[in-house]
């Protein structure tokens, strides 16, 4: 890597470790790129006889390293973009996908058309995009965020520090929503584990992001069941709880949500790739 001292050749290097890794290895290498050179990502394509300074090479090769031993390239970078808001991620949480991006539109245009409602949950929060997201693009808006994990929520209060919104944030370390009171929450918002394990332990990512952030159980609705089970006591009268769900849960999951809301309307929201992704359940 010191002779690499050319953006093109560096761009090639980074290329080739990120390849057995990632569909998008080109603009993963161009990203790292940008970020140890402190630059946008444009400027790396425009400049490709720009020359790495010493340090510039050492911390590239570092990054390789990590790289070609499967960490992910966020953990790498120790940030990634949710929602155009750049977020510090860390092996504590799952790195944020463009899927969940649904579930915070969702929820801000029900936001949007009740201007009186003042508070929501993210149950199962990781590094705390979507409640920091939530309350960012809603100024009158309370978040509760609440995880089982207290090393998730260092991270999402950190996250919250970064985007000036901890004033506005409320942390709980909790098992979902067992602790709170009945009918106290209008909006819940949930992107649980919902993977099924011996679907999860095939995927590239297992072993790379936490075990505790990805595994839903047998058929990936372990989570989603209890917390249905107390979002029903929790959920005011007229509130909305959404839940991030796996392609194949399509209708195993809206059954499950029906048996705990018979009353409800529940339905399935898919995804830009026509998958299904969220569970919408308005009472």
């Amino acid at each position: 890597m010191r002779r690499a001292t050319q953006l093109q050749d560096a761009l090639q290097a980074a290329y080739a470790a990120l390849q057995p890794h990632s569909e998008t290895a080109r603009l993963d290498a161009q990203v790292l790129l940008a970020h140890l050179l402190a630059v946008p990502r444009t400027w790396v394509l425009i400049h490709p006889e720009a020359r790495l300074t010493s340090a510039q090479q050492e911390a590239l090769r570092e990054a390789l390293e990590r790289l070609r031993a499967g960490v992910p390239l966020p953990y790498v970078l120790g940030e990634w973009e949710f929602y155009g808001r750049t977020f510090e991620v860390g092996p504590e949480a799952l790195i944020p996908r463009p899927e969940t991006e649904l579930l915070v539109e969702t929820a801000l245009a029900w936001l949007r058309a009740r201007p009186d409602v003042h508070l929501a949950a993210d149950v199962g929060t990781g590094m705390g995009c979507i409640a920091v997201t939530l309350a960012a693009e809603r100024p009158s808006l309370r978040v509760l965020a609440a995880d089982l994990s207290p090393a998730a929520l260092h991270l999402a209060r950190r996250n919250a520090r970064r985007h000036n919104l901890t004033p506005r944030l409320d942390f709980l370390c909790a098992d979902l929503l067992s602790p709170l009171a009945p009918r106290s929450l209008p909006l819940i918002c949930a992107n649980l584990p919902y993977v099924p394990v011996d679907t999860l332990r095939r995927l590239p990512i297992y072993g790379k992001e936490p075990t505790l952030a990805l595994d839903g159980g047998p058929d990936g609705l372990h989570l989603i069941r209890r917390l249905l089970a107390q979002a029903e006591t929790r959920l005011a009268r007229g509130g909305l709880l959404l839940l991030e769900i796996e392609a194949s849960q399509g209708e195993s999951a809206p059954r499950a949500a029906r048996k705990v809301f018979p009353r409800a309307r529940v339905d399935v929201l898919p995804d830009l790739a026509g998958h299904p992704r969220l569970l919408r359940i308005r009472t």
